[in-house]
């Protein structure tokens, strides 16, 4: 490549260094500063591209991965998105083992991106056959020259964060931050941004965000599996009906509960105030930060930092469809859906 042109040798080069944005209107009212983590701005739209690459180099350098073979893995779409845009680059086949409750959107991405797709039930056990952990365990025994990727037990999902989202969240807070608010689901975005963040000042609270269905918060209180928790929810990307390895409980302070309908308004909420078009993720961490301010959880000198896992784009048939709100039971007396702004002209 000239020396003269400044261009990046592939879309990989453009992991990291996201930027974080201030928060005003959003949380006019609140105690406290805000600023939004936008991991969007990864060239694969969400905080996944940091562990598809992390993952695939350290393999490669282990020589557990080897040209021809084929990556396989469990996802709700994001993981699988970014594994597939690295396996373009890097020469892999890339199978990927997805929750149906993932969005049309995701599920059309993927295949778009090459991969190839099992759907899979999302309301049956983790150990049924037919979960999409068991589906992707199966293909990797059937497939030769296959390396499961197993985000969910993988503690290189946790280094991915603690080598790149804790330092540059504490580069740019110029060390101020005072709380990290995050979604967890297979925990490794929160687990390793945390765990940089509290080498720099233990003080700093962590503040995970889980659904209601899942057993993520009861474990971390309780130590106790609690399958009774476990229900259907909507909200992808967060929550889990089992316990991940990934997942650092001993570092989060705190955990709390979102609901399906109140993170979908929020992430639309977002859109109307800050203009930023986020996913349906990210609408449940502002949520749980609405929750926490009218907790009393911060304070006028609070610096707080939310992750916004990924872009909006990806749940245009969700939360952005005023026709699955309406589907869900989700417009009601106090959130009624839009009216009609598209009108066309004969």
């Amino acid at each position: 490549m000239d020396p003269k042109i400044q261009a990046h040798a592939n879309i990989l080069e453009l992991i990291g260094n996201t930027p974080l944005v201030s928060l005003s209107r959003i949380t006019a009212g609140f105690k406290g500063e805000y600023y939004a983590k936008l991991e969007a701005f990864n060239p694969g739209h969400s905080s996944k591209d940091r562990i598809a690459h992390h993952i695939i180099n350290e393999a490669e350098k282990q020589g557990i991965l080897r040209p021809g073979n084929t990556i396989i893995e469990t996802t709700s779409g994001n993981t699988g998105f970014s594994l597939a845009m690295v396996s373009i680059i890097k020469g892999y086949e890339c199978i990927l083992a997805v929750s149906s409750k993932s969005s049309r959107d995701k599920i059309d991405m993927l295949r778009t991106m090459g991969a190839k797709v099992y759907v899979c039930p999302a309301h049956v056990s983790a150990d049924d056959p037919r979960s999409y952990y068991q589906v992707a365990k199966r293909l990797h025994g059937e497939i030769k020259g296959s390396v499961y990727i197993n985000q969910y037990f993988n503690q290189l999902n946790i280094q991915a964060h603690y080598d790149s989202t804790g330092p540059e969240i504490w580069q740019q807070t110029g060390g101020q931050i005072t709380h990290l608010v995050a979604c967890s689901g297979t925990g490794g975005t929160i687990s390793g941004t945390a765990r940089y963040l509290k080498e720099q000042n233990p003080a700093i609270r962590i503040l995970g965000v889980d659904a209601y269905g899942s057993v993520l918060k009861k474990y971390h209180e309780t130590g106790e599996l609690d399958t009774e928790e476990i229900y259907p929810y909507r909200i992808e990307g967060l929550g889990k009906n089992l316990i991940p390895d990934a997942t650092d409980f001993d570092i989060i302070d705190q955990f709390i509960k979102v609901t399906d309908e109140e993170s979908a308004h929020m992430a639309r909420e977002l859109c109307k105030t800050e203009g930023i078009f986020a996913g349906y993720t990210s609408g449940a961490a502002m949520q749980a930060v609405r929750q926490l301010e009218a907790a009393g959880e911060f304070t006028a000198d609070s610096r707080v930092v939310i992750i916004f896992p990924d872009h909006g784009s990806r749940y245009m048939s969700k939360v952005y469809s005023d026709q699955w709100m309406e589907d869900q039971g989700f417009f009601d007396s106090q959130n009624v859906g839009e009216p009609e702004k598209v009108q066309y002209v004969k």
